[in-house]
């Protein structure tokens, strides 16, 4: 499902493997965090976050939530263009290597070290570039996505091993 309606599916495994919610990790945009921060909470309200408000409406509140900062784009206006489209190429400078340490420290995260888990986020990110202090598309329009990401070509580069999937294909060993 999309984000927006991510509560149904969510829900409905909660329900089936009869989880706890404490079990359920969600990671999520941030507007309010800077871009490249990351912060751990569990339980809360949802901010005006469509995602989270789905979540919340199928198994409550009480789940541990990853809330990784893009910014805000400066004004309310602009909030759903900025969230609904992909990140402009300059962000990739911090957002990859974010990612990749996101997926390295995860592990923390299922052991129940939340804090663990942010503090080595962000000590693996001190050596990294800064993320700016704005997010890119404030500055400019962000860029559409490629219409390549979507058309399923065959002939497409595997992802690099820095990406966060290429980090969580290690951590599964698949």
């Amino acid at each position: 499902t999309f984000m927006n309606e991510s509560g149904r599916a969510v829900g409905e495994a909660v329900r089936f493997y009869k989880l706890d919610l404490s079990d359920v990790i969600v990671f999520h945009d941030e507007l309010d965090l800077a871009p490249g921060k990351v912060r751990v909470k569990t339980g809360g309200g949802v901010a005006g976050h469509n995602g989270l408000k789905s979540l919340s409406a199928h198994i409550g509140n009480d789940y541990v939530r990853v809330r990784i900062g893009i910014g805000h784009p400066g004004r309310k206006a602009l909030v759903t263009g900025y969230v609904l489209h992909g990140f402009a190429k300059a962000d990739h400078a911090w957002l990859e290597p974010l990612l990749g340490a996101i997926a390295e420290e995860a592990p923390y995260l299922a052991e129940g070290a939340n804090d663990k888990f942010q503090s080595r986020v962000a000590h693996a990110l001190q050596s990294e570039p800064e993320a700016p202090a704005e997010p890119q598309a404030a500055r400019a329009k962000p860029a559409p996505r490629s219409k390549d990401q979507s058309s399923g070509k065959k002939d497409e580069k595997p992802a690099p091993e820095g990406t966060l999937a290429g980090k969580l294909r290690r951590w599964f060993g698949s």
